[in-house]
């Protein structure tokens, strides 16, 4: 959602946090903004719409070596200039930026204003610039900000630049990530270490209810109540070139190419073909412990959760343990009942999803065992699981997610072959999902060839306004899915359904204007779908099929064929072309396809 950058050190500020903002740009936004600190005094620019436009106004001569610069996705206020971040007090010393929400904030702006405190924007974040300057009483400017903070009840990732301390700048974390970036005489921080990898060799992520006063020689953290922490840096991950387009045009479109290498580095060192298992060491329960699991639950949001939707068919089909997906939104507010004998798992791409990680939270204080599924190491999700499994995806950063949903079902499918193989899976099971899940990378690349024939069937739905799903059993995840890309990057209104489901109401909706997208793999229940078809026709739908070698139904308007590799791993397949023809159909309807209007990359906030 919201980016935070910011920069202290021996160069000018400007030019780093610019493109800073740039590399943010993929978390979704609505405005930008940047504080400079030099000789005593902040500058700013902001405005609503995109960091280029920022770029056009801010003065070509924005000198100083400290600021801070932000990305707003409006949560308090609409989208306009001066509800734009950095946010000052009255008298233009303090500047704040700040991701997450205040929910004490109404409360706290009228104290201040009957304090006689002038509001100059909507938001929640410009309580902090004035509770700041109305408490600053030449304290440490960390403690200040610890004071204040005290008073603030919510979420935030919060940064403060004053100045008249010009040689440091505090960052705060409470429910919305801050990771600190440390370079050479220089440090700097940000919501994401996407905007710094150019400048930082290693890390250092804070936690929650922490605190860091930062400064070009180095940092120091430590909680609320002024008791020091000791951080440990990490190195940086992922180097520079693999946070850009590369020749693509679009990084959806780079990162759906990317799926084969992605999927190998998934499985890399997984595979265990003695005993034709998989090896997951970062899970960390023995084999007795796995033993006593009795029931699955997975939880996550958007794609996250349809991925484990999909994992949780594979873990009922190959280990026989009765499995769920779950809302991670929903899930701790029906009070849920936590079972000993149950395994829980999280998946995130970010590691920063506020619902997960609340959930994920409320089942550690109930007692229960959990696993993270994320790709981002060293993420607060990953964090708190303390076990689990790293996608090793690479980042992804379009706003929505493809090779990190395809990551997210292979790891299921590794856990499942693993859970299978300790109950009811024989060797010679397990020794065939191995081969193909070591076949599927090659399969992957070969869908990704035929990319022109999509591009085809994407032309018919151009114009049209809604569109439906179908499958059945794994399929259902799969449309689920297709559904979910082409909703969130073409705004074409697509509903996913059971494909059983059709008759009890949804077919009402069937026109000839309604194109329909069937889940069709050559199984035990292509019969059924089949019937499914000719509902369709009959009432004059069209209908484009996603299916496997053989004779494609006479009925249906289109086509495309993916290969066959094991019944159990076929969905993954299915799921390619249906990412392809989302990113077609946005480019055929000419909307923004990596920054798809009104969403965020990391949802981090309720």
């Amino acid at each position: 959602m919201c980016g935070i950058v910011g920069y202290i050190g021996k160069r000018q500020a400007a030019p780093i946090l610019m493109e800073g903002l740039h590399r943010l740009e993929y978390r979704g936004y609505d405005s930008a903004g940047i504080a400079i600190g030099h000789k005593g005094v902040l500058k700013l620019a902001k405005r609503k719409g995109k960091v280029r436009e920022l770029e056009e106004l801010k003065p070509q001569r924005f000198k100083g070596m400290l600021g801070v610069a932000h990305t707003r996705w409006a949560t308090s206020g609409e989208p306009s200039d001066r509800n734009a971040h950095p946010h000052c007090d009255a008298s233009g010393r303090y500047a704040v930026v700040h991701n997450g929400i205040i929910e004490n904030a109404a409360a706290l702006k009228a104290q201040l204003t009957a304090r006689g405190i002038v509001f100059s924007s909507e938001t929640d974040t410009e309580v902090v610039a004035h509770l700041i300057a109305l408490m600053d009483d030449g304290s440490p400017l960390e403690t200040v900000v610890s004071a204040v903070l005290r008073l603030v009840v919510g979420t935030y990732g919060l940064a403060v630049i004053d100045a008249e301390r010009a040689d440091q700048l505090v960052v705060a974390r409470n429910g919305s990530p801050i990771v600190l970036g440390i370079g050479d005489k220089e440090m700097l921080f940000a919501s994401d270490a996407a905007a710094f990898v150019r400048h930082a060799a290693s890390i250092v992520h804070l936690d929650d209810g922490e605190l860091a006063t930062v400064r070009a020689d180095g940092y120091e953290t430590r909680r609320l109540d002024g008791t020091s922490t000791v951080k440990t840096p990490s190195t940086l991950e992922w180097k520079d070139e693999a946070y850009d387009k590369g020749a693509f045009r679009h990084y959806m479109h780079k990162e759906i190419a990317d799926q084969p290498e992605a999927v190998r580095r998934t499985l890399s060192g997984r595979l265990d073909p003695r005993f034709q298992t998989t090896h997951l060491g970062g899970i960390e329960l023995a084999a007795r412990d796995l033993l006593d699991v009795h029931r699955i639950r997975i939880l996550g949001c958007g794609a996250a959760y349809l991925a484990g939707v999909a994992g949780a068919h594979l873990i009922e089909q190959l280990a026989r343990i009765p499995s769920q997906a779950e809302q991670a939104s929903e899930f701790r507010y029906r009070n849920p009942v936590i079972e000993k004998d149950t395994l829980y798992i999280a998946v995130s791409q970010s590691g920063e999803t506020f619902d997960t990680l609340a959930a994920v939270q409320e089942i550690k204080r109930k007692g229960g065992r959990v696993l993270g599924i994320v790709n981002v190491v060293g993420s607060t999700i990953a964090r708190e699981c303390g076990r689990g499994i790293y996608l090793r995806a690479g980042p992804e950063i379009a706003v929505v997610s493809t090779k990190t949903f395809t990551c997210s079902v292979v790891a299921l499918a590794l856990l499942a072959i693993n859970l299978g193989r300790l109950r009811d899976l024989s060797h010679a099971g397990g020794a065939r999902l191995l081969g193909a899940l070591e076949a599927l990378p090659d399969h992957i690349a070969a869908i990704l060839a035929r990319e022109d024939e999509i591009a085809v069937l994407a032309q018919r739905f151009a114009t049209a306004q809604h569109a439906f799903y179908l499958g059945r059993a794994a399929g259902y995840a799969i449309a689920q899915e297709g559904a979910l890309k082409l909703k969130e990057i073409s705004y074409l209104h697509a509903e996913a359904y059971p494909a059983s489901e059709l008759k009890h109401g949804p077919l009402a909706l069937i026109t000839p204007e309604t194109p329909s997208v069937i889940v069709l793999p050559h199984d035990d229940l292509m019969a059924k779908n089949l019937s499914t078809i000719d509902e369709i026709k009959a009432r004059g739908g069209p209908v484009i099929a996603v299916t496997h070698p053989g004779d494609a139904p006479a009925a249906v308007d289109g086509s495309f064929v993916v290969p066959k590799l094991a019944p159990e791993l076929d969905p993954l397949l299915l799921n390619i072309p249906l990412q392809l023809l989302a990113y077609h159909v946005a480019m055929a309807r000419g909307c923004d396809i990596d920054q798809p209007r009104n969403l965020a990359k990391s949802v981090t906030v309720e």
